[in-house]
């Protein structure tokens, strides 16, 4: 049995890619009349084949699909069917709850729809936590310095003479007995990348808000990949690139690949 963390560095020293796409899937990105759910899905599935020998990971929102009701968790479970079996698929829905919910959260998308890994929100504590770490080969994406911009709200909170998410990295280290804890950490806070990854050694790294949010790309990369390894997230710069062609949304996906190639072949 191999746990999460160890497979996902497989896959990354395989594919030689750190590209994690984001699928966003809304409507209105597509810029055209036909809204349709219909329409979306075959846009959803233009952008897994023209990307999936490039990407490491995939990560659905959940919300984007949830917003369509039944429908959409239909869509979803068919989009987890058609992605192929070499890539890493983590369910983008921050859940956080008491035990009891969150052992059903768990089931729901480890056990149902099949990802594997999902991201948590930190905020009620371990036992929001530990029933979807129980088992080494699902893994967890704890929510710590995220990108959006309130995210100094409560993250970078003093606690005595650190800020709350150094504590969130502190915890999820010891959370991390199985090997399958990793953190969130925005791409927009790049000097609070280095800082985290001071305090998780060891631990990957999801990192969004590259492409339309601004964040670093190279400082994200260096500091995410020292010490461990990164996954670095680009959602609506890939699935929305150019005029939304398939050979559009893959010159955008190599062309953040060979990027990332770049700066570690510099390091």
């Amino acid at each position: 049995m191999k746990s999460f963390n160890s497979r996902l560095s497989d896959v990354i020293r395989e594919k030689g890619s750190h590209l994690c796409v984001g699928l966003d899937m809304n409507p209105e990105g597509l810029g055209s009349t036909d809204s349709s759910l219909g329409t979306l899905m075959a846009h959803a599935n233009k952008v897994i084949d023209a990307t999936q020998d490039l990407a490491a990971a995939f990560k659905p929102n959940l919300a984007f699909f949830e917003r369509w009701g039944s429908a959409g968790f239909k869509w979803l479970e068919e989009t987890m069917e058609y992605f192929g079996d070499d890539t890493i698929i983590i369910g983008d829905g921050k859940r956080g709850d008491i035990g009891n919910t969150a052992k059903q959260y768990a089931h729901s998308l480890f056990s149902h729809f099949g990802f594997d890994a999902v991201t948590l929100n930190p905020y009620m504590g371990q036992d929001s936590i530990t029933p979807f770490i129980n088992n080494p080969e699902k893994g967890v994406f704890i929510l710590c310095r995220t990108s959006n911009p309130s995210a100094v709200d409560f993250q970078n909170q003093p606690i005595g003479n650190e800020m709350l998410f150094d504590k969130v990295a502190k915890m999820a280290v010891d959370w991390n007995s199985n090997d399958n804890v990793g953190l969130v950490v925005g791409a927009t806070a790049p000097e609070e990348i280095s800082r985290v990854r001071k305090q998780a050694p060891g631990l990957p790294f999801l990192i969004p808000g590259i492409g339309a949010q601004g964040g670093d790309l190279k400082r994200s990369m260096k500091d995410g990949n020292t010490d461990g390894i990164a996954l670095i997230n680009v959602s609506r710069g890939i699935s929305f690139a150019g005029d939304l062609s398939e050979k559009a949304i893959r010159n955008a996906a190599q062309n953040y690949v060979d990027q990332m190639r770049g700066i570690t072949s510099e390091s």
